[in-house]
């Protein structure tokens, strides 16, 4: 290896190394917001995709998969399994499917819906939480809230992370933010701030996604809790 290709890689591993710490300091806490429920399934199978789930739940290929993976969601999807169960995978009523078409740059619905399948999603501040559980579609029902260490999910996911500065699941009528192939970029390829206060628009982290999931999510977990809008319901673990 040449000294100067050397020197890349050493300069590439520490901004990484940087990122990551930053990535830590500034987000101790990731909020994942799952079905009323689903902690028992969650716990024993970890969080995993909307794909992940209904191969791992036995769901046909074909069309009884693209029913539920290759188009919007109007309603949440309960699937059932004889050993495992239910798995319940969430609506995406707040895709305006016009606007996200229109706000697409290099990919098409159905590679979009893919994309958003094939991954899980974790809020990164809390207000974000807020913003989700206050929402018109979910506002009136119980909910799910899991708290991750990020620093623990780091440490044994790092190379998997992928950052966004959208809610890709979100594209409300007249929506104008773009996305598409570099929606999701790793943590070292990820402008996120350096300092600790608020940040503005534009320049903060929307999501924290991982493809596939996180099977070894209770590894992770700083709690779980049932909500209704802000308000605990109940600790879960």
């Amino acid at each position: 290896m040449s000294v100067s290709l050397a020197r890349r890689r050493s300069g590439g591993e520490y901004a990484r190394i940087v990122l990551s710490r930053d990535l830590i300091r500034l987000y101790p806490e990731l909020y994942h917001v799952a079905a009323d429920g689903s902690w028992p399934a969650i716990e024993r199978h970890g969080l995993l995709s909307p794909s992940a789930l209904v191969t791992r739940w036995g769901v046909k290929q074909g069309a009884p998969q693209a029913a539920i993976l290759a188009k919007r969601r109007g309603e949440s999807r309960v699937l059932e399994h004889a050993e495992f169960g239910t798995a319940v995978i969430r609506h995406q009523k707040a895709i305006h499917e016009p606007s996200l078409d229109d706000a697409l740059d290099d990919m098409t619905l159905a590679e979009w819906y893919a994309a958003l399948n094939e991954r899980v999603f974790f809020h990164l501040q809390p207000r974000l939480l807020r913003d989700l559980l206050t929402a018109r579609s979910y506002r009136d029902d119980a909910h799910t809230v899991i708290t991750l260490s990020t620093r623990s999910l780091v440490a044994a996911h790092e190379d998997e992370i992928e950052l966004s500065a959208i809610n890709s699941g979100f594209a409300q009528r007249h929506s104008r933010e773009p996305r598409g192939r570099d929606t999701f970029v790793s943590i070292a390829h990820f402008h996120h701030p350096t300092r600790s206060h608020a940040v503005t628009k534009g320049q903060d982290i929307a999501e924290l996604a991982i493809p596939r999931g996180v099977r070894d999510l209770r590894d992770h977990v700083v709690r779980v809790e049932r909500m209704r809008e802000g308000t605990v319901l109940e600790r879960l673990a």
